[in-house]
């Protein structure tokens, strides 16, 4: 029998339920909506997580078309499912959890006597921990960004290459290798031994559907590659970046972008002009070095010094 919260499922079966973390403003309990998946055979444990951020939704949309299509009779091994952590987030459609201002993924490992957030936190890792694998599906918030996963541990860690593994296998084309901020949970759950990534399927306002099926896909390959389901994963080599350069506003105005998500750039390329509302030219950007035009802001109106866009850098195939 596998448990998670009121979840439990022996060889061969799945069940769904809650996981109580506590309780909302009006005192009612409150739990995250879960899943497990036992296989009838032995094998490895996936865990998948959605939404730590509240308004990121396309890993909603991936549990919510991965779980009914996962056979307990065809898989080995088990899998583990939390499809919405930032339940307040969630509620609202904001990116931080409101009870306590926090962004989830900053708290991990959480504290089971914390805030609002470290208390989620710690419930989930407590079910990531049972992992040999974990998928902290994500996106881009409301910008617009590249399909892309992340590999959070830093290039020195023990499992980098089983993480920089694991982000190949999901495969959405483009792998950022830079070490994430404190408190990620893909920072975190590789140093007690679990290659983790987190998979950014783009960037949009609700959800997207070619980044829904990509993400989809990404789930079965894993599944595939490390033996859940007998079937070959269908691998293809990615584009690898090791960093990020930031662009910002040097004016106020509009933005009207020169390339598009995915271009390569090169050192002077034109990335974006600024101008007045009667088209009138304020500024001209360009790239300070080469590499992919990787994420940019969504709306076209931009404040001095305000975030406009990233280009990928140290861009090699892997």
């Amino acid at each position: 029998m596998v448990t998670i919260g009121t979840a439990s499922a022996r060889p061969g079966e799945v069940d769904t339920g809650r996981l109580a973390v506590g309780e909302t403003r009006d005192g009612s309990a409150f739990g995250l909506p879960v899943a497990v998946v036992n296989g009838e055979k032995p094998g490895k444990t996936l865990y998948i997580q959605a939404a730590s951020d509240g308004d990121e939704l396309n890993g909603v949309g991936v549990v919510q078309r991965v779980v009914p299509r996962l056979d307990p009779a065809e898989l080995s091994g088990t899998v583990l499912v939390v499809g919405i952590v930032n339940y307040h987030g969630f509620q609202v459609a904001e990116h931080r959890n409101p009870i306590d201002g926090v962004k989830t993924n900053r708290t991990y490992p959480g504290h089971e006597s914390g805030s609002s957030s470290e208390r989620i936190s710690a419930a989930t890792y407590e079910v990531a921990k049972r992992a040999d694998l974990v998928l902290d599906l994500h996106q881009g918030s409301t910008s617009r960004m590249l399909n892309e996963v992340r590999v959070r541990c830093g290039r020195r860690h023990r499992l980098h290459d089983a993480c920089l593994e694991l982000a190949k296998v999901f495969g959405c084309g483009y792998i950022l290798d830079m070490k994430g901020p404190s408190g990620q949970l893909a920072r975190v759950a590789p140093d007690d031994g679990i290659p983790t990534v987190d998979p950014e399927l783009g960037g949009c306002v609700g959800w997207d559907e070619t980044s829904i099926r990509l993400g989809v896909r990404g789930v079965f390959n894993v599944l595939r590659y490390y033996d859940f389901l007998g079937a070959d994963a269908d691998l293809e080599p990615q584009t690898k970046a090791a960093g990020f350069e930031y662009y910002t506003s040097p004016a106020g105005g509009l933005i009207s972008f020169a390339v598009e998500l995915g271009d390569r750039v090169r050192r002077g390329d034109t990335l974006f002009e600024v101008t007045t509302p009667f088209g009138e030219p304020k500024a001209t950007v360009t790239a300070a070095s080469g590499g992919v035009f990787w994420r940019s802001r969504r709306l076209p109106q931009a404040a001095t010094g305000e975030y406009v866009c990233s280009v990928g850098t140290g861009i090699s195939r892997y």
